[in-house]
C-alpha cells in the first residue's frame, strides 16, 4: 500500500483559552476518498484549513509528501483583486498546468470567463471556485461545503466531475446524498477528537450510533459503581482510614472521568408554534402563468395543495421556484390565472437568502423583535437566553450581532425565529443550507410532526425524500409538473412516464373521481344551487371557527367553566369536519363544471 500524501498527527489548537481540537488526525492515501464530519461549531473547517495549510495549529505536526499539490475550496470565496472570473481561474494553476481545462470547466459550469468578479452571485461565485480548484486536477482536494448555493443540475455534474478524477479529496458536506455517492472513508469529529471509519458517509451515522450506544453503556456501568462507591464510603469511613483514602481517591477519579465523558455538546431543540388549524383547502392554483421580459417562468400550471401537505419544489437556479412559491401563497399576482388560497391561513417564513436579518442588530434583536428579553414559543414565554440554548447558541452571545455570526448561526438563527411565529403553513426556501447533519435530523422531525402544511424548496435530494409528499418539478420552458412523493420519486415517475403529473393528496384524486363519473350529464338545478351557495356556506363555517378558536384561546376560559370550554371544543371539531366536507362538495362540483364547460367548447 503506498504511504499517506497527507499527515495530520496530534493537532491541538484553541480559540480564547478554549479548546477546538484536542489530538486530532487526519491521514490521507492517494485517490483515497474521506468526508470529514461533526457538528457545526466542532472544528470541521479549522481542520480543513489545518491540512490545506492556511491555519498553524498550537501543537501537533503537519506533513505533506514533497511535490504533492493540494487545492482548497473555502465555504466563502474571495474573488477580489482578479480583472475577470478567468483570471481567476487561472491563477489557480500551477506552471504546466493545462489552460484550456480551466475555460472548460467554466463552460461546464454555465460561467462566462470575462465576468466581473464584483457581479456574481452566490452560487456563481462557488461555481469559479470550483473550477479554479479543479482545474490542476491536483493530488489532494479539500472542499468545504461544495454544494452550497449550487442547484441539483450543478450538484449532480460535480459529483461526475469528482467521480472521474484521480485526485484524493476530502470533504465537509451536509449534503448526504452527495457525501453517500462519493466517499469511501469517515472521519467523525467530536470534541476535538477525531475518529475513523474505514468505509463511506452511507454506513457512518449507523457506526456513530454503535459507538455512542456503547460509550452511554460504559458510562451507565460507571454510574452504577459510584453509587456503590458512595453507599460504602457513607457507611464505612471510619474503618481502616488508609484504605478509605486510597478508594476516596478512586471515586474521586471516577466523577473526573465521568465529568469528561459527560461534557456537553447541545441539541437543537426545535419546537414549532403552532397557529390555528387552517381550512382543508390551503391553496388552490389554477392555470397561473408568469413571464418577465417576454422569458416565460411560469406556464399554465394548476394545482390544489391541502392542509396536512409537504410539498416539494425542485428545479435549476433561476427556473423560478421562489417565484411559484410566491404566486401560491398569493405574496405575487400571477399575470393569467387565479389562485384561492384556503381560510385561517398563519403563514412563517425561511428565505432563501436570510435578507430578513439586519446584520446589524444582535441576536436578541433579532429573536425578541427588540422588545424585551422574552420569546412567546409554542404558548410558552421563555426567556430568550433559554430559547438561544435551544438553537446552540451561548448566553455570551446575546449582544453579538448577526453580521458576526457564521453561516450555520445564520441559519439556526433563521429556525428560531421562522418556528416562534404562530403558523399553520411554513414556507421553507432553502432551509438546510449552512445546518449541520444533528440539525438537519432534528429539523425533518419536527417537520414530521407539524400538523400544518409545508412548502419546501430545496436542492438537498436526501432531505426532500425525507420530508415531502409530492415534488413540483421544472420541465423546461416554464412547465412544473406535480409528482406523487419525494425527489428519487420524481426521478423514478418521469422516467417511467416523462411529463405525467400525479396528484399527490387522496381528497385530490377523490375530488377528480367524482367528477369524472358525472362529466356526461349537466348539472342539476340542485348542484348550480350549490355552486351559488357554498361559497357564502364556507365562509360562515370559517367565521366560527376562527371564533372558536379566539374563545378557546382564553388561558382562563377553563378554569371559569370547564363544560363551556369542553363544549365548545366540542363545537370546533364538528365545525372543521363540516368545513372540509362542504370544500370536498365545493371542489367536486367545480371540478365536474370545469369538466362540463371544457367539453362544450
Amino acid at each position: 500500500m503506498a504511504p499517506p500524501i497527507l499527515i495530520l498527527r496530534d493537532i491541538g489548537l484553541s480559540f480564547g483559552g478554549t479548546p477546538l481540537l484536542q489530538g486530532a488526525a487526519l491521514s490521507v492515501l492517494p485517490g483515497e476518498r474521506p468526508c470529514l464530519v461533526g457538528r457545526n461549531g466542532s472544528g470541521k473547517s479549522t481542520l480543513l484549513k489545518i491540512a490545506a495549510g492556511l491555519i498553524e495549529p498550537d501543537s501537533g505536526e503537519r506533513f505533506v509528501q514533497p511535490g504533492v499539490t493540494v487545492r482548497y475550496l473555502p465555504q466563502e470565496p474571495d474573488l477580489s483583486g482578479h480583472a475577470d472570473v478567468m483570471a481567476y481561474v487561472l491563477a489557480g494553476l500551477a506552471p504546466g498546468d493545462d489552460p484550456y481545462r480551466a475555460a472548460y470547466l467554466l463552460q461546464q459550469l454555465d460561467l462566462r470567463g470575462d465576468a466581473a468578479p464584483a457581479q456574481l452571485s452566490g452560487g456563481e461565485s462557488r461555481r469559479a471556485a470550483l473550477a479554479r480548484v479543479l482545474a490542476p486536477e491536483p493530488d489532494i482536494l479539500l472542499l468545504d461545503e461544495p454544494t452550497n448555493h449550487l442547484d441539483l443540475p450543478a450538484i449532480e455534474w460535480l459529483e461526475a466531475e469528482l467521480r472521474s478524477l484521480r485526485s484524493a479529496i476530502v470533504m465537509v458536506s451536509h449534503d448526504r446524498r452527495f457525501l453517500s455517492n462519493l466517499t469511501r472513508a469517515t472521519v467523525w469529529l467530536n470534541q476535538g477528537e477525531t475518529r475513523q471509519l474505514n468505509r463511506g458517509f452511507a454506513d457512518f451515522e449507523a457506526w456513530r450510533d454503535e459507538v455512542l450506544q456503547q460509550e452511554e453503556d460504559e458510562r451507565h456501568k460507571l454510574d452504577r459503581k459510584i453509587v456503590r462507591e458512595e453507599h460504602w464510603l457513607t457507611y464505612g469511613v471510619t474503618a481502616r482510614r488508609k484504605r478509605n483514602q486510597r478508594r476516596l481517591g478512586a471515586l474521586h477519579a471516577m466523577r473526573q472521568e465521568r465529568r469528561e465523558q459527560s461534557r456537553p455538546t447541545g441539541d437543537v431543540k426545535m419546537t414549532v408554534t403552532e397557529g390555528g388549524m387552517s381550512g382543508k383547502l390551503v391553496a388552490e392554483a389554477k392555470g397561473i402563468a408568469k413571464a418577465y421580459d417576454g422569458n416565460t417562468i411560469v406556464a399554465d400550471f394548476s394545482t390544489r395543495i391541502q392542509r396536512g401537505d409537504r410539498v416539494g419544489i425542485v428545479g435549476p437556479n433561476g427556473a423560478g421556484k421562489t417565484t411559484l412559491l410566491n404566486m401560491l401563497t398569493g405574496v405575487l399576482a400571477p399575470d393569467t390565472g387565479e389562485v384561492r388560497l384556503g381560510a385561517n391561513l398563519a403563514i412563517a417564513s425561511l428565505d432563501q437568502r436570510r435578507e430578513s436579518l439586519d446584520p446589524e442588530i444582535t441576536l436578541s434583536e433579532a429573536l425578541t423583535g427588540g422588545s424585551g428579553d422574552r420569546v412567546s414559543v409554542a404558548g410558552q414565554n421563555k426567556h430568550v437566553i433559554s430559547y438561544m440554548k435551544d438553537f446552540l447558541f451561548q448566553p455570551e452571545q446575546i449582544g453579538t450581532v448577526v453580521s458576526a455570526l457564521s453561516g450555520g448561526e445564520r441559519g439556526r438563527l433563521m429556525l428560531a425565529r421562522a418556528l416562534a411565529k404562530p403558523s399553520n403553513l411554513l414556507l421553507l426556501d432553502e432551509p438546510t443550507n449552512d445546518l449541520d447533519l444533528e440539525t438537519l435530523d432534528l429539523l425533518q422531525e419536527m417537520l414530521a410532526d407539524y400538523p400544518g402544511t409545508v412548502l419546501l424548496v430545496s436542492h438537498d435530494r436526501d432531505f426532500l425524500d425525507r420530508v415531502v409528499t409530492s415534488t413540483i418539478a421544472y420541465e423546461g420552458q416554464g412547465r412544473w409538473l406535480e409528482y406523487a412523493g419525494g425527489y428519487s420519486d420524481m426521478l423514478n415517475q418521469r422516467a417511467a412516464n416523462p411529463g405525467q403529473a400525479t396528484l399527490s393528496a387522496a381528497v385530490k384524486q377523490n375530488a377528480a373521481a367524482k367528477a369524472k363519473s358525472n362529466t356526461s350529464r349537466k348539472l342539476s338545478f340542485k348542484d348550480k344551487h350549490a355552486l351559488e351557495t357554498l361559497p357564502k356556506r364556507l365562509e360562515t363555517l370559517q367565521a366560527e371557527i376562527r371564533d372558536l378558536e379566539q374563545t378557546l384561546a382564553d388561558p382562563g376560559f377553563y378554569r371559569r367553566d370547564p363544560s363551556a370550554f369542553d363544549a365548545a371544543s366540542a363545537r370546533l371539531t364538528a365545525v372543521m369536519d363540516e368545513l372540509a366536507g362542504a370544500e370536498d362538495d365545493w371542489l367536486a362540483l367545480e371540478m365536474r363544471r370545469e369538466a362540463l364547460d371544457g367539453g362544450s367548447s
